[in-house]
């Protein structure tokens, strides 16, 4: 039988903006480098709200990642002896992520992806249902809702002149809100 450090397998840190996903990620990548694992981040390209070449929550904690277009080049990128993959937000690669997410579980390499699980809207958002299916280990994390201060699960949109059919949006808190189920507005689309 092998020992868990060489069997891969597939983490999924979840939840609204501002509950600590980036963060988290972050962490759990420093970690695997205090053990002395080798360690590669990536994120989609869109993503550059504070860096281009890190992956950076909204309290600045960061570390370095490499930029990618597609869900196909992560794999042309990872070196073979990478231990730990980390992918930031997954919502908006294209599904071929969750086949990239298990070629390299079955590689031996541990997998943390993090993104939004539901969208403005509060509807599953792209990849992140069959991520969180395949997942052996899923942290749902939640944020403070600013309307109530109950635990935020959904992500209110607060802009207003942006297509409301479109669910990507890069953005922070110039356009996004933390809120609770009941004090979330999905129909409103941030016309407030």
């Amino acid at each position: 039988m092998f020992h868990r450090a060489l069997q891969g397998f597939i983490e999924v840190v979840c939840g609204s903006m501002f509950s600590g996903k980036t963060e988290e990620l972050v962490r759990r990548c420093k970690r695997a480098q205090i053990g002395r694992q080798k360690v590669q981040v990536f994120k989609p390209r869109i993503d550059d709200r504070y860096s281009k070449d890190h992956v950076q929550s909204h309290d600045a904690n960061r570390i370095a990642s490499i930029p990618v277009d597609s869900s196909r080049q992560i794999l042309e990128l990872v070196d073979d002896n990478t231990r730990v993959v980390g992918i930031d937000e997954a919502q908006f690669f294209d599904e071929g992520i969750v086949e990239v997410a298990n070629k390299l579980a079955y590689r031996g390499m541990r997998v943390i992806v993090a993104g939004l699980d539901m969208d403005f809207r509060g509807q599953p958002f792209g990849p992140m249902p069959k991520l969180l299916a395949v997942a052996e280990a899923v942290t749902k994390l939640s944020a403070v809702c600013v309307v109530c201060g109950a635990p935020a699960s959904r992500t209110q949109r607060t802009v207003g002149n942006l297509d409301p059919n479109s669910t990507v949006a890069v953005g922070a808190k110039e356009m996004y809100e933390a809120r609770c189920r009941f004090c979330h507005e999905p129909d409103t689309h941030g016309e407030n």
